[in-house]
């Protein structure tokens, strides 16, 4: 019967490194299976084209994206620190294994995916803390924070970190660790059928490793595979959202005409939502460095796109914002390479995404926004305005009928 050792690494780790060597050549594996996915086995060799800007913008992903960069950037600043290449086990695995002519199996989940099921799967209260840890991280990392990187392949270490994990965001752990151990787990399980009296070497990343042995000592509790792959089924909570403030926000138009409070307080109204959406969209592309150009288009259609849940303003400001700042493809490999997150945010093609992510922001704040102070902005009473706009609503819907 095949036989699989796992060996879990940390993945800004030189120990990590010299054990993972020595593993393939005291175990003399016949395959060596690593948690990378065919993109990021390209990436790690340098062997893959980066995505053009055409691509980004098509996508449309610019909040996952944006995890993912920031997340890059959290972990090349401990390699760093530490003087290790994040992934540098996964090179010295491929390498070693190379050397011996020994087959490598890639049996992770295609890291798109995973992103996607992940940003999904995120709440909108969980995706605002997770955006909050990171920078906070990055902050403390940027400050001069060490960390033990050694003690986080402890085993009792590694349950802490994923149960404060868990805590902090439950649908994340999910789609980043669970789901992952249990691919994994797929994987190894079919390369152990198709080698039924070989030796398979698995390096993971020390907090899957728990999981995949769990499911591999208990194969009968593995989801099945069809549920890990392809976006995840779900209520399209954004659209639905859209559409509810779309609804309402014609529902309040409707009140206020048909209470007689007046044709001037319907204009105010109306005015009052170009604006403050407008200007909070405008300021937040500012904010994120987008040229004028993009903050202007911002301002000139939030209002429009706040109303049309398949739109957004962001997505008009990053393209124009891709028109005027022109990004080279190099841009793409700069961002996995910058020192500082100040010199990250000088980069044309972090600017076209952060235009987006914020120009929506702004967008989304000033529907929030608008429906507080709406009322308040217009000095009327929002209890008499409704009913008697209801009332006069159903009295005129009655004489049509």
């Amino acid at each position: 019967m095949a036989e699989i050792r796992i060996v879990g690494t940390a993945h800004v780790s030189q120990q990590s490194v010299d054990e993972v060597r020595a593993s393939i050549g005291e175990y003399t594996p016949d395959v060596v299976a690593i948690e990378l996915d065919p993109a990021r086995f390209s990436a790690l060799k340098r062997q893959a084209a980066d995505p053009s800007v055409r691509d980004v913008l098509e996508v449309r992903n610019f909040n996952s994206l944006l995890v993912q960069w920031l997340l890059a950037y959290l972990q090349r600043k401990i390699g760093l620190d530490v003087g290790v290449e994040p992934g540098a086990e996964m090179k010295a695995a491929i390498e070693e294994a190379e050397k011996r002519n020994i087959p490598v199996a890639l049996v992770d989940r295609d890291i798109r995916v995973t992103l996607l099921r992940f940003w999904n799967s995120l709440g909108f209260i969980e995706k605002i803390r997770m955006f909050w840890a990171l920078i906070v991280s990055i902050a403390e990392i940027d400050n001069g924070q060490e960390i033990d990187i050694e003690s986080l392949k402890e085993q009792n270490v590694i349950d802490v970190v994923m149960e404060e994990f868990r805590k902090f965001s439950p649908n994340g752990a999910r789609a980043l660790i669970d789901e992952r151990d249990a691919f994994i787990a797929h994987q190894l399980v079919l390369l152990k059928a198709q080698r039924p009296e070989g030796k398979i070497l698995a390096v993971v990343g020390a907090g899957h490793r728990q999981g995949i042995t769990g499911y591999l000592d208990n194969p009968a509790t593995l989801p099945p595979f069809d549920t890990l792959v392809g976006e995840p089924r779900s209520l399209p909570w954004a659209k639905i959202f859209g559409f509810a403030v779309t609804g309402l926000f014609l529902f309040l138009l409707a009140a206020i005409w048909f209470s007689g409070v007046g044709l001037g307080v319907l204009f105010e109204a109306f005015l009052f939502w170009v604006i403050i959406h407008g200007v909070l969209s405008g300021l937040f592309v500012l904010f994120a460095g987008g040229h004028p150009y993009s903050a202007l288009t911002c301002f000139c259609v939030a209002w429009m796109t706040s109303l049309n849940p398949m739109l957004h303003a962001g997505w008009l400001g990053a393209y124009v914002e891709a028109r005027v700042r022109k990004p080279p493809l190099t841009d793409f490999r700069k961002i996995y390479e910058t020192e500082s997150i100040r010199e990250m945010a000088q980069i044309p093609l972090f600017k076209v995404v952060l235009v987006a992510a914020l120009g929506n922001l702004g967008s989304l704040l000033g529907t929030i926004l608008y429906f507080i102070f709406v009322f308040p902005v217009l000095g009327i009473d929002p209890g008499v305005v409704i009913t008697s706009g209801i009332n006069n609503m159903g009295a005129w819907a009655a004489g049509l009928f």
